[in-house]
């Protein structure tokens, strides 16, 4: 019997700000009506996701609210889904939030971040008597400020967390967060070593990897995604390896095979927001691992909950069931 997906790491309240325009620095700009918040990050995005492709699937949140009323709207948001399970959610300090500026003549956004109770999530907030999973999914390395510290004997705090994990025999799964900067080879390398399910985006996997995905233009180059695939699985990835951006979802099977898939084609005016599209697509696969499914069917899977992400503003209101997302690939997939 299927045991179900833990979600840790970054529980985020997204506060989006309505500004008239962006200022020059020591300029005023006017915040107009319609500010709103959302729930955010790698755990809230991904398990609601989950629990709205299955309903009657178990799955549970690993992090940090904090004692604030930021806390309290996250986890009333999360508990709208019955089949989440917040009892190994602990509340401490400030609620991790970013403030999101939403320019409202050019549509573009920029974020501040306060790290708050996430900063200091680690192996020791995990309880790990009660952890009873067959998949343990973490989010985001590069913005867990205590896992991504040092470890002397596996190079960074987070590898040390997920070879714990494993012992249990529990699948463990990774996402970053994207970056630019020379973070990705330091703090993601070690924790390959400890992963059976890696999905990220192109520009993530390019800084690991080394191998050039999109050049700085923003020419795609999908002939060199399977190397950088194989290269993920060298770095030690035993199970999938994964990579997804705009255009395209590829993989990497247990065995070494070589899958992708196109995302499907949207008709003009579907798309109302891009906000949490990364974390659907990982849900998917996710679901797909957890349910059997080749790596085929997993991409076709996660690239239709990506679209459905983006037929809402927020990252998970247009997320069904699994059958109904499905759906959305018979009806745009090229």
């Amino acid at each position: 019997m299927k045991k179900g997906i833990c979600c840790a790491g970054n529980m985020i309240v997204d506060i989006t700000y309505p500004i008239e325009t962006w200022p020059k620095q020591n300029e005023l700009t006017h915040i107009t009506e319609g500010i709103q918040s959302s729930t955010g990050g790698s755990v809230c995005n991904t398990i609601v996701d989950l629990a709205k492709l299955d309903p009657e699937m178990n799955f549970v949140a690993s992090g940090f609210a904090g004692f604030d009323a930021e806390g309290d709207f996250m986890l009333a948001e999360l508990g709208k889904c019955p089949n989440i399970d917040l009892s190994m959610v602990k509340r401490d300090g400030r609620t991790s939030f970013t403030a999101v500026m939403s320019n409202n003549q050019t549509k573009e956004r920029t974020f501040f971040q306060h790290a708050g109770a996430n900063a200091y999530y680690g192996e020791e907030h995990i309880d790990w008597d009660k952890l009873d999973v067959d998949i343990f999914h973490i989010g985001y390395i590069l913005l867990l400020p205590n896992l991504d510290a040092e470890d002397a004997e596996y190079g960074t705090k987070m590898a040390r967390l997920l070879d714990r994990v494993q012992k249990k025999g529990i699948k463990t799964s990774i996402d970053v967060v994207s970056e630019t900067g020379d973070r990705f080879a330091r703090l993601v390398t070690p924790a390959l070593k400890y992963t059976d399910y890696c999905v990220i985006n192109e520009l993530e996997a390019q800084q690991t990897t080394g191998v050039i995905l999109r050049d700085e233009d923003g020419t795609l180059h999908p002939e060199n995604m399977k190397a950088a695939l194989l290269k993920l699985k060298e770095l030690g990835v035993s199970t999938w390896a994964v990579i997804h951006c705009p255009e395209i979802g590829c993989g990497v099977d247990e065995n070494g095979d070589y899958f992708e898939q196109k995302s499907l084609c949207l008709p003009k005016g579907y798309i109302k927001g891009t906000v949490g599209a990364g974390d659907a697509f990982c849900a998917g696969v996710l679901y797909a691992a957890e349910t059997d499914m080749g790596m085929a069917d997993a991409l076709k899977l996660a690239v239709s909950t990506a679209a459905a992400s983006l037929s809402e503003v927020s990252a998970s209101d247009g997320v069904k069931t699994a059958a109904e997302v499905m759906k959305l690939y018979d009806l745009y997939h090229v």
